[in-house]
């Protein structure tokens, strides 16, 4: 049977087993990695706004009169 490899996280540049880590500082990184999470969901939905205002402004320029010099 395979040992399965120990999980590990660094943070600024240091390596640490998860498992070493207080009950405390496993709820930290949970938190991070949620948040992160919700960051690129986020960024995402951003992305999807960016884009419709986009072609929302585009559709508008289409239908303003044209000017005449």
């Amino acid at each position: 049977m395979a040992k399965d490899k120990a999980q590990t996280v660094t943070i600024d540049g240091s390596e640490f087993n998860v498992s070493d880590l207080s009950e405390n500082a496993r709820n930290q990184l949970l938190n991070l990695r949620v948040t992160d999470q919700e960051i690129q969901r986020l960024n995402q939905q951003l992305a999807i706004a960016q884009t419709a205002r986009t072609a929302y402004a585009r559709a508008l320029k289409d239908e303003l009169p044209e000017k005449t010099h």
